[in-house]
């Protein structure tokens, strides 16, 4: 058996299958498209769905890939065994109503046996134990020893999930041990001890479960095939650990080498070298394919890998930020195989370069919070902390269980894990009641997503807004119809449309479908599941019939507008690229009839002198009266063309170039306006960061930004007559006004200072003793939260010894602030705990720390009994 290496086992698999007439497809993007029923792709199967369902008709009847996939379920795992890893990489065959198990069982045995040179005499097959016709098939096609092929059930050899098309599968089996295995116990027990290892999975898609459990056979059985990429190269390269293929390894090997720590010398420190190995690879290819960090979906997964990595890098004795140079060697290893990766990697180690900055100073915030969490234990001889403070920490800090744990366990303390893990699955329960339940694909079971991949409607739109054709399927919510009455809203498909259907950003168009016998309101366009275009509409006068002729019109002043909007976007990507820098890419947007947005990859906020820039340079361009042309070319031509493409979109064979001008070119499906002169004008109403290295500029064009630049100056006159001045001097006035008021503020700062002053001798008089603490509840009116503090501070140190609790009324608001000496700590003073109770009592709530805490309220005239309730509260406690 030879050596292979993953990257050329990889290209062996896929060109073995085009040799079988299978066209090659890319690897999809790791962000499923229509398919809500998955956060991440997580078999090779997953993106062909829609064509296994016959919802869309697939490129061609035969496909086969390299699918990146992403698996979180058993990610404590990670790291602990051979096998277990959060990226993996699927190859798989498909035939979709095509061959069957005649073709597949040869052409996989050839492969392992021919292609691999993997020796038979270390092969076994198992097959589901009622599938006469798979042996039949491997006995008379194969030269296997039928002696080698075991006979499982349904848990084994069977694929199924709840009802739709489901079938038996063979498995094919790697012996590492030595001799022959001769019965089925005997192979299920070599399985269980890691002896055999199944590395091919070939599905038999052959029936169709319905809700009575009945098998139906199926007309058009489907192939479906896995094999992973990792495990297959374990074997290949004589290992039995994905850590020690050679990609994966040489990502290890930089670890190991930046934490100076030798891999196989330290099983615990083996695994935090393996975690991050994993991780970091895992990051790096969701970057790539557009998953931003975040605190939810697939955005949390991000966060949560990069930052187990870095934890797990604290561990190794790693000091300062590493993770990019783990993603360097990622993209070495893995760009040849995805292109993007090299493409986009300054991109990449941009992003984790900001997010490992950011874990670490939750790190130290956590740290303090802690700190804090300890302090309170040991002041009241508590040694386990609640689980629902662990779950904060670890939720809205980002600070590992783990460290959590570690840190108490030097101090003798433990966290209360049942209560942790209540918190933990009541948040799993809140994320999947969030998710809802959902069909095979994730969408609702409305009939318009069960449109046969047959029916296809043509899209006219981009030079016809006003067309006939014909109705070929009306729908509601709930069934099929022949005809929608006045009122109803409801679904319409016809054989050909105007309506742009929303997609790419664009929204979907509006406007009026008419037939002899009625007329509708369209009042938004979409795809289904399956890619169809589906007219949302409420039918205003008469009824709407199957089969009938109708006219479909566009509301073609609203078109306009999104036109204008959207090629705008295409001209503002441009001028980002020549103003900001080459790096910038888009990250989304959305294009409507009164407005644009546009989000895009940088990491700072642009300047007013960077804006200004960008305004002037596509207000240039609108008033250059640049033709707006499209062309259709391939994709490879596309790029030689000098076209941007979104990196993590998937195209066709044939794509859609818009150019405007020689200033703009992008593949694009939407809508655009002739010339760019149609835009009129251009105006950017505001730029925000929405995300870590994404930015985000809305803008307004055409009428719209005309309107704005109107209220903008409506707004200047009415500022200039409350000034009492002219345009021209209004800063001048407002400037003059600001030094006015912090002159008057510097007087009011030093009057109260002079006021609580006076009244510092007047508290510490009206001290109480309590149980040997003396206390201190005092109220002054209209010193605001800096100043109270201040004063309690005084007070404080002027004591000498006791608890101060001082209430404020500012402008009807109640301030709070309890401090305490260090003395009374040990007699059981917890001024949180005080704050707390006495908030309460003025409608308020807060918190903090033993020795300080404050709070705010809204009930002053309560402030009297609040008082009173500081001195039972101390008495409580100080026992």
């Amino acid at each position: 058996m030879k050596f292979m290496g993953t990257n050329e086992l990889r290209e062996a698999y896929l060109r073995f299958f085009e040799s079988k007439e299978h066209l090659r497809l890319e690897s999809f993007p790791l962000v499923p498209k229509n398919d809500k029923s998955l956060l991440l792709i997580n078999a090779g199967m997953a993106p062909l769905k829609p064509y296994f369902t016959g919802l869309q008709e697939p490129p061609r009847k035969r496909i086969t890939t390299c699918q990146k996939c992403i698996r979180t379920g058993d990610i404590e795992n990670v790291g602990k065994t051979s096998r277990h890893g959060t990226f993996f990489e699927m190859l798989g065959n498909f035939s979709f109503g095509d061959y069957f198990k005649e073709e597949i069982i040869p052409w996989a045995w050839e492969f392992i046996t021919e292609t691999l040179q993997i020796p038979k005499d270390k092969l076994y097959v198992t097959i589901y134990l009622e599938d006469d016709e798979a042996f039949d098939i491997w006995c008379k096609k194969t030269d296997v020893d039928p002696n080698r092929i075991f006979r499982l059930g349904k848990d084994d050899n069977f694929w199924e999930i709840g009802v739709g098309p489901c079938g038996p599968c063979t498995e094919i089996h790697f012996d590492r041990g030595e001799g022959v295995i001769t019965n089925v116990d005997d192979f299920i027990k070599a399985a269980d001890e890691d002896r055999v290892v199944e590395f091919w999975n070939l599905v038999f898609t052959q029936f169709d479960k319905d809700e009575e459990g009945n098998y139906n056979r199926l007309s058009n059985p489907n192939i479906d095939t896995g094999m992973g990429l990792e495990r297959i190269a374990t074997i290949m390269q004589g290992v039995d650990n994905i850590f020690e293929i050679d990609t994966v390894k040489n990502i290890l090997n930089k670890v190991s080498e930046l934490s100076g720590v030798k891999y196989g010398a330290d099983s615990q420190k083996d695994i935090s070298l393996r975690i991050i190995t994993d991780h970091v690879k895992s990051v790096t290819m969701l970057i790539s394919d557009g998953v931003q960090p975040s605190n939810e979906g697939r955005g949390y997964v991000l966060r949560r890998l990069l930052r187990r990595a870095a934890r797990h890098g604290r561990l190794l004795g790693i000091k300062g930020l590493f993770l990019t140079d783990i993603v360097e060697s990622v993209v070495e290893n893995y760009g040849l195989a995805y292109p993007n990766l090299k493409e986009n990697k300054e991109y990449i180690e941009k992003i984790v370069s900001l997010e490992e900055e950011r874990f670490n100073e939750t790190i130290d915030s956590g740290m303090n919070i802690l700190n804090d969490y300890i302090e309170e234990m040991e002041a009241s001889k508590e040694k386990t902390l609640k689980g629902e403070k662990a779950f904060k920490l670890y939720d809205t800090y980002g600070f590992p269980i783990e460290l959590t744990e570690e840190i108490l366990e030097e101090k003798g303390m433990k966290v209360d894990h049942d209560s942790f893990k209540k918190e933990m699955e009541e948040q799993r329960q809140r994320a999947r009641s969030a998710r809802g339940e959902s069909s095979y694909m994730g969408s609702d079971e409305s009939p318009i997503n069960k449109i046969e991949a047959s029916i296809n409607t043509e899209f006219v739109g981009y030079s016809n807004l006003d067309v006939s054709s014909k109705v070929i399927i009306l729908a509601n919510d709930n069934e099929f119809v022949d005809e929608l009455s006045k009122g109803e809203k409801g679904y319409i498909v016809t054989e050909k449309t105007p309506f742009y259907a929303e997609m790419g950003g664009q929204v979907g168009d509006k406007g009026i479908i008419k037939t002899a016998s009625g007329e509708a309101y369209v009042y938004d366009t979409k795809k289904n599941v399956g890619g169809k275009t589906i007219h949302y509409v409420k039918v205003n006068e008469g009824s709407i019939k199957i089969n009938e002729e109708a006219n479909l019109k566009i509301d073609f002043a609203r078109r306009s507008n999104i036109e204008k909007n959207h090629t705008a976007t295409h001209m503002l990507h441009e001028a980002l690229k020549q103003v900001v820098g080459k790096h910038v890419n888009q990250a989304g947007s959305y294009v409507d009839d009164e407005r644009l947005r546009f989000d895009f990859t940088h990491f700072a906020s642009l300047s007013e002198e960077e804006i200004n820039t960008l305004e002037d340079l596509v207000n240039r361009k609108i008033m250059e009266v640049f033709n707006v042309n499209t062309n259709l070319m391939t994709l490879d031509e596309a790029k030689e063309s000098g076209a941007m493409a979104l990196f993590d979109d998937k195209y066709g064979d044939k794509v859609r170039v818009v150019s405007v001008g020689e200033f703009s070119k992008e593949l694009c499906g939407g809508t655009h306006v002739r010339n760019s002169g149609e835009i009129g004008l251009f105006k950017i109403i505001s730029e925000a960061g929405v995300a870590a290295g994404i930015r985000r500029i809305e803008a307004v064009t055409g009428i719209n930004a005309i309107k704005y630049m109107e209220e903008k100056q409506r707004l200047l006159k009415e500022a200039c007559n409350a000034l009492k001045c002219n345009e021209k001097d209004v800063l001048k006035k407002i400037s003059s006004q600001n030094a006015e008021i912090k002159e008057k503020e510097k007087e009011i700062a030093e009057l109260k200072s002079k006021l609580t002053s006076g009244v510092e001798d007047d508290i510490i008089n009206s001290a109480k003793e309590i149980n040997g603490v003396k206390v201190v509840a005092y109220s002054v009116d209209g010193i605001d939260g800096n100043a109270l503090r201040d004063l309690g501070d005084k007070v404080r140190n002027k004591l000498s010894s006791g608890v101060v609790v001082l209430f404020s009324n500012v402008a009807g608001k109640v301030n709070l602030i309890a401090m305490s000496t260090k003395d009374v700590l040990d007699k059981g003073v917890h001024c949180g705990k005080i704050i707390k109770e006495v908030a309460s009592i003025v409608g308020g709530g807060g918190g903090g720390r033993p020795d300080m805490a404050q709070a705010g309220g809204k009930n002053p005239q309560n402030i009297k009994d609040a008082i009173e309730k500081t001195y039972s509260v101390v008495e409580y406690l100080v026992k």
